[in-house]
């Protein structure tokens, strides 16, 4: 494992049991699970070191998971864990394959509350990859299994239950090679998304 997997693996670790820390911290903040869908694409399909797809056509996925949170006044911290499905169509003349990446995200996000119930949040996301799966093409492992990225959102509270919508972009780069009737090319697995969530304080 190299020094950047290494401190991502940490940084991960730490955000997970510190999400568990705050479920039993319900002092000014609490605890709930969360789910939703997620509507869009990961990154260039490239092949022989030329970008053949640039735009795959986005698809919906979805994520369910817990959260956790500190209310310090107006601003909040909540750190997340969840399970989170994506998918991705390549298509054009040369290549048609769909794109299945699983993985663990653990975001950490600070949010101010704006007025009433609406609330705006942002921050980075943490991100292990568990699998990922081209439909009948051969892909290889990712070059990273942690990577980061960032969201940034806003979201209402109703009592125990909330909503909201938040944007995500992965940051740093991470390639999978892939080899399809014998020309070989690599996939940007960097999500570009929208996603809606509900979540219930317990």
């Amino acid at each position: 494992m190299n020094l950047k997997n290494g401190i991502m693996k940490k940084l991960f670790i730490a955000i997970v049991f510190l999400t568990g820390t705050m479920m039993h911290a319900q002092e000014d903040g609490g605890f709930g699970i969360k789910a939703g869908l997620n509507y869009g694409s990961n990154g260039d399909l490239s092949q022989n070191g030329q970008t053949i797809i640039d735009n795959p056509d986005e698809n919906l996925g979805y994520h369910f998971g817990v959260f956790g949170k500190i209310d310090l006044g107006p601003i909040y911290v909540r750190p997340e864990f969840s399970y989170t499905v994506l998918n991705s169509d390549y298509d054009n003349n040369a290549f048609n394959s769909s794109l299945e990446v699983k993985k663990l995200d653990a975001p950490v996000l600070v949010g101010f509350k704006v007025l009433g119930p609406l609330h705006v949040f942002a921050g980075p996301s943490f991100q292990y990859i568990l699998d990922t799966e081209l439909e009948d093409v051969d892909l290889e492992d990712v070059q990273e299994e942690f990577s980061i990225g960032m969201q940034v959102g806003v979201g209402v509270n109703l009592g125990n239950l909330g909503i909201d919508v938040r944007y995500e972009r992965g940051l740093s780069e991470n390639e999978a090679e892939f080899s399809n009737l014998g020309q070989f090319g690599t996939l940007d697995t960097r999500p570009e998304q929208i996603i809606v969530g509900l979540s219930l304080k317990l």
